[in-house]
């Protein structure tokens, strides 16, 4: 039994290695109870440490991307999330079609047009699709981070809740290396319209272009609220929120 040192919490099994929480904290157990030195240096265990090493780095992968846009997933994701994350960076490693076992990277595989296409269209909130809360066309920039929905109805053109009295646009450039860790990120100022029939264009401009040599993303954030008495109140179990990865290059 191994404790697990890593800024990385784990919890579940893989490959025949546990991940739980305990009193003394995060730990690591084999099936049978092999001890920590033997699983770390025998040789029979050579692909369960490759196995080891690899469900980190993708889980490292994950967590950076959702800290690149923190404040907006705080306002729309789901309980699932870090584990459907999970699974996906663990597909879009396997286009890294140049590093050894146990050391294929999110980094080279989304150098690929495949890897790119895994990921985009993310929901980070998988109670709420883009498709299923938004029908309209809207387009990116992706040289100045701009996104803009021409011509929006939002009371024909949203699924809102109907509790909803209003509803906010924001959008979010990101610059994100996942090789260094490094990321930069531009925000949007929120445009909030009322929903009902009146016609107009939503540009989202960020307020700058992120630094950095890494994958740029574009993300859309749509919240919804309530107006009482002249304050516009988000609506707190923000099930019906969308936040989607709606391009990345």
């Amino acid at each position: 039994m191994g404790k697990l040192k890593s800024f990385i919490k784990l919890e579940g099994t893989l490959d025949g290695l546990t991940f739980y929480k305990s009193q003394d904290g995060y730990m690591v157990r084999t099936k049978g109870g092999i001890s920590k030195s033997r699983m770390l240096k025998d040789p029979a265990f050579k692909r369960t440490r490759e196995n080891f090493r690899q469900f980190g780095m993708n889980a490292k992968a994950g967590t950076l991307l959702r800290d690149s846009v923190g404040p907006m997933l705080a306002k729309a994701k789901d309980s699932k999330l870090s584990s459907r994350m999970l699974k996906l960076m663990n597909e879009i490693k396997n286009f890294d079609s140049t590093s050894v076992r146990g050391h294929r990277s999110v980094h080279l595989g989304l150098a690929t047009a495949e890897g790119k296409q895994l990921l985009k269209g993310l929901d980070f909130n998988n109670k709420a699709h883009l498709q299923s809360v938004l029908n309209a066309n809207f387009s990116v920039d992706t040289a100045t981070g701009v996104i803009e929905i021409p011509d929006f109805t939002s009371q024909e053109q949203l699924a809102a809740t109907e509790s909803a009295t209003h509803v906010s646009f924001r959008s979010a450039f990101v610059n994100l290396n996942f090789d260094t860790g490094l990321y930069n990120t531009s925000y949007s100022p929120v445009v909030l319209l009322p929903i009902d029939l009146s016609v107009s264009t939503v540009t989202l401009t960020p307020d700058g272009i992120p630094a950095g040599d890494g994958i740029q993303f574009y993300l859309l954030l749509i919240e919804f609220y309530q107006e009482m008495n002249g304050v516009h109140y988000p609506l707190l179990n923000g099930s019906h929120n969308v936040l989607n990865l709606v391009e990345l290059v």
